[in-house]
């Protein structure tokens, strides 16, 4: 064996990892979004919980991606510990589909040609071939989730082919003979070598696929690597634990301990039953025969499923085992902002549709506490309320709160964010996180004005409560649009907003010089007065917000804005937007015929 030799082998070994990085993400990114849909709709079934593990992680092709998931969802309080336990098990019987997948190696194609379309030397090459067909056919768009899929599937077996034509190599050394055969003797060192291998690699199922393309040189038996492969299931689920504990609560914890538990419980029960059944002679004649890649993703599967079966029962006590492990810290009781914040696991920066949907939740839930401050704010102006204004003034506290978590949250997933789209969308949220905490602001404004007037005795005169009344309405229907377009993501509704905070504009301007007037004829205080300014000032603040919402939102539909919004906007307000001229006319009309029905 050369040095040269050697580097094929890393070579290999280095593309083979990095296909299996980039087809699991892209497989990820693919079905993230479903995944997070049907975890959310388990129920307390153990089987169904299994049965979705097992799926999902078929298809994701990672069972530390579906666990790590699911401690997120677990620390966010979507799921609970019990219901995780099912999925904890399917997914470490449906890592295995990967190796049922590389045991295409084996594949006899002499006399059926057709079968040489299965072979990974016709595979690579023709997934390389439809992945970057894609990837040019997108151009600036980035490669896709098909594409990346596609071309990591190419390169997982283009690097599978290189490793097993280094094998062969080795194999005629002897070194692979000597290496397993010293394995096949001491079964704690099989063990302690499966498992470190799956750490430094952080992936079971590529730890198992080089053990594979090692099996090609025909000196591997059973009697050499069952120990390495059970060494393997720990390895990982190490891996995971780790992952699953960096921030998280004790809950999501919880996941990662019982993951490592049940693997522990699985490699004693294995190591027990092959050494019983070895003992017995139950195996002497598969203990020295060879096993090709196939055997080793079949002994791979036999072994989950048996394991499956003999420890759900066992489920329970692993549970009540986690508790004991990882204890609940005694904390204060935590405000909505505090539970909402749980989401923000880092466990989702793998997948990242999952990361920014538990950002749009949030920020969901944020723009109803702002919208329901201003709602507050604006009653307190027509009738004071002490225990109101306080509301107002917690739930600004805690809308300040929720912008800071979900702000250095988007930070922090930026980092991970390879996808064009997914990037517009962090935009839009670092855009809208602003002005749904600037909403907050404008309500605890109107509330201090109401505060203010309250401790001087002083009122609106009857004509201002009734502009402020019709005003209201006006805005009242900008917001419910702004909700929309940020809900559903309806640019109809957002571009209705931008006429209607025109009309803002006209209305407040023309309650300004009622005001005026009315201070000329004596029928308003001058501190009302000053209020009641400050009151419309507010008022078009709030148009202001949720004109850029809509903005945003836009935006988002349409990136080629991005820098050109100003220009947008003015274009819309020159009146060179037959849309906008038609809805801004309407609205004018309805609302100043409002205002002047006020003075009939």
């Amino acid at each position: 064996m050369s040095i040269f030799d050697l580097i094929s082998l890393l070579g290999g070994l280095a593309m083979f990892l990095y296909g299996m990085r980039l087809m699991g993400d892209g497989l990820k990114e693919g079905s993230s979004g479903t995944l997070k849909t049907a975890l959310e709709q388990l129920t307390n079934t153990p089987v169904k919980a299994f049965l979705l593990g097992l799926a999902m992680t078929a298809v994701i092709q990672s069972s530390t991606a579906t666990i790590v998931i699911t401690s997120g969802l677990v620390g966010a309080g979507i799921l609970s510990l019990h219901q995780s336990l099912g999925i904890i098990v399917g997914a470490n019987v449906g890592t295995t589909v990967t190796g049922q997948i590389i045991r295409l190696l084996d594949l006899n194609a002499e006399g059926a040609s057709f079968l040489k379309l299965f072979q990974p030397s016709t595979l690579a090459p023709a997934a390389l071939i439809v992945g970057i067909v894609i990837i040019m056919y997108r151009g600036s768009r980035g490669p896709g989730t098909a594409g990346q899929i596609a071309i990591g599937f190419g390169i997982l077996f283009s690097g599978l082919l290189n490793m097993t034509a280094a094998v062969s190599t080795l194999a005629e050394s002897g070194i692979i003979e000597r290496l397993f055969s010293r394995l096949g003797g001491n079964p704690v060192l099989g063990y302690l070598t499966g498992a470190g291998v799956a750490f430094v690699l952080q992936s079971s199922s590529a730890s198992i696929g080089i053990l594979q393309a090692f099996s090609t040189s025909g000196q591997l038996t059973f009697g050499a690597i069952y120990a390495v492969l059970v060494g393997i299931y720990l390895g990982d689920c190490v891996t995971t634990a780790i992952v699953c504990n960096i921030g998280a609560k004790p809950e999501a914890k919880r996941v990662g301990t019982v993951n490592i538990l049940y693997n522990l419980g699985k490699s004693l029960l294995i190591l027990l039953a092959v050494a019983i059944l070895h003992r017995l002679g139950v195996l002497d004649g598969l203990w020295g025969r060879v096993i090709d890649s196939g055997g080793i993703a079949n002994t791979n599967t036999l072994f989950n499923l048996a394991c499956a079966l003999a420890l759900f029962p066992c489920l329970r006590g692993l549970e009540q085992a986690s508790y004991r492990l990882v204890p609940d810290k005694q904390a204060p009781a935590a405000g909505p902002e505090d539970a909402m914040a749980d989401a923000f696991s880092p466990a989702f920066f793998s997948t990242p549709a999952l990361a920014l949907g538990r950002c749009y939740e949030a920020l969901l839930a944020m723009y109803e506490v702002g919208r329901a401050s201003v709602d507050k704010a604006f009653d307190v102006i027509e009738s004071y309320d002490a225990d109101a204004v306080a509301d107002i003034t917690a739930a600004e506290d805690r809308v300040d709160a929720m912008a800071d978590r979900i702000s250095n949250y988007l930070v922090q997933l930026s980092a991970h964010l390879t996808v064009p789209y997914h990037i517009e969308i962090l935009n839009h949220y670092y855009t809208v996180v602003t002005e749904f905490e600037r909403l907050s602001d404008h309500a605890m404004n109107v509330a201090e004005i109401a505060a203010d007037m309250q401790a001087h005795g002083a009122k609106f005169s009857a004509a201002a409560q009734r502009e402020v009344k019709v005003l209201r309405g006006l805005l009242d229907t900008i917001l419910d649009y702004s909700r929309t377009a940020f809900e559903k993501r309806d640019v109809d509704s957002a571009r209705h907003i931008e006429p209607l905070e025109e009309v803002v504009d006209d209305m407040v301007g023309t309650l300004k010089s009622s005001h005026l007037e009315r201070l000329r004829e004596g029928k308003c205080t001058i501190f009302a007065g000053s209020e009641f300014l400050d009151l419309l000032t507010e008022a078009e603040r709030i148009s202001d917000t949720c004109s850029n919402i809509g903005m945003a939102t836009i935006v988002r539909a349409t990136p080629e804005l991005a820098h050109q919004v100003h220009d947008y906007a003015g274009m819309l307000h020159a009146g060179r937007d037959e849309d906008f001229n038609r809805e801004y006319q309407q609205a004018h009309a309805e609302y100043f015929a409002r205002l002047t029905a006020l003075k009939s």
